[in-house]
């Protein structure tokens, strides 16, 4: 009894025997895991979706670059962590010569000693909207990324938000599914985006790979214009030497014209619809363009512009004709298989009021009644025939003689 007294009294307190510890560092030490297995592996963090997609694409596959994409996945205020994946990007100086931009993050405005930059994008890379988010106005970034799009022109302080159409030629598609470009142009800033690939920007791109560039964004947005309507003028010319050519045909009188002639008319018909349907805004967005009071463009660029939208105008009278023809083609194919029906029906009328008196005197006279004329002659069968050819041939000569065919 003295001895557990003795031990009992000599015990310290809890709290003089171990320092005090929170209930987290217990929990991470005492108690590694309370969770079954099952639901501990439910809650580990998963990678955002389309992350490695994204990276792999703009090359962030090494695990230092991975370790930067996680880190720039996690915090968004982070954005200089991460190149910006750029189509083309130069700047531009007053004489003409252009430079590559070599900066990961580029600012919305040229290097020192130069007078203007160009960035071209794709519009679904998440650098690129997190880049639109910090340096462009609102109206601007939500154009530059929006899914459907129509062309238009809208002012916008300083800068204009554009949207124009091109002719898609890129393999496997067809012409008339214009590739649309989205471009916010402002005084020493140019910004581009798309989805699918332009041919328009080839010529812009060698011209300032050779030292070609224009001196101004004015002057670039001109030969972009430019570029663009020259696709669709070779589009609507081979358009028009397609309706040509089914002119021939048709007005030819062929036997088989009809049929392959009325495929064609069809096909061409939704063709130049379909290219009717974006130029003839973009007329509209080019005519805003020509006539925007923006510092972005000076009074000779404008009257550049103004050239374009005359073409883009004479693009889409050409267009409306086009459609024209191909109606009165369409008519012309339709009232002449209107007019072959009516004349085969006539000819099947004239040949029933022929034979229809000869089958009327061939069912009289095959009744099995008695005293039907000439059943007992031995050639009355002849005689019978030969006056049905005659009553056949003299209905022909009435026929003719009244101009029914």
């Amino acid at each position: 009894m003295t001895i557990w007294l003795k031990a009992r009294n000599s015990a310290k307190p809890v709290s003089e025997a171990a320092p005090k510890r929170s209930i987290l560092s217990l929990r991470s030490t005492a108690v590694p895991s309370l969770a079954p297995r099952h639901a501990r592996s439910r809650h580990k963090p998963r990678p955002r979706r389309g992350s490695q997609a994204a990276a792999a694409r703009d090359g962030w596959t090494s695990p230092a670059a991975r370790g930067r994409w996680r880190q720039d996945s996690t915090d968004t205020g982070a954005m200089t962590e991460r190149a910006l994946a750029r189509i083309a990007a130069f700047d531009i100086r007053a004489d003409g010569t252009a430079a590559p931009v070599t900066e990961p993050w580029p600012a919305p405005a040229p290097a020192p000693g130069f007078a203007w930059r160009w960035l071209h994008c794709d519009r679904t890379d998440a650098g690129f909207i997190r880049w639109a988010a910090a340096h462009l106005p609102p109206p601007a970034r939500a154009a530059l990324i929006e899914a459907q799009t129509r062309p238009r022109c809208e002012p916008h302080g300083e800068g204009l938000i554009l949207t124009l159409r091109g002719i898609n030629r890129n393999d496997g598609a067809e012409e008339e599914d214009m590739v649309a470009l989205r471009l916010w142009v402002a005084p020493g800033l140019v910004v581009s985006a798309r989805l699918r690939p332009t041919h328009a920007h080839r010529d812009l791109l060698a011209g300032m790979e050779g030292g070609r560039a224009p001196v101004s964004p004015g002057l670039w947005l001109i030969g972009l214009c430019d570029q663009l309507m020259r696709g669709i003028e070779a589009v609507t010319a081979a358009r028009d030497d397609a309706v040509d050519a089914l002119e021939e045909m048709l007005l030819d009188e062929r036997p088989d014209g009809d049929g392959a002639g009325l495929t064609g008319i069809t096909r061409l018909a939704r063709s130049v619809i379909r290219l009717r349907r974006h130029v003839a805004p973009q007329r509209e967005a080019l005519a805003a363009l020509a006539a925007a009071g923006t510092p972005a463009l000076s009074p000779d660029e404008r009257a550049g512009l103004r050239e374009i939208v005359n073409r883009a105008t004479r693009a889409v009278e050409e267009l409306d004709a086009l459609r024209d023809r191909l109606a009165s083609l369409r008519g012309h194919v339709d009232s002449r298989q209107a007019a072959r029906i009516g004349r085969n029906g006539f000819v099947l009328s004239v040949v029933a009021a022929v034979f229809l008196p000869l089958g009327l005197l061939t069912g009289l006279m095959g009744v099995n009644l008695q005293g039907i004329p000439g059943q007992a002659h031995p050639v009355g069968f002849w005689y019978f025939t030969g006056g049905l050819v005659l009553l056949g041939a003299g209905l022909w000569l009435v026929f003719r003689w009244l101009r029914w065919f």
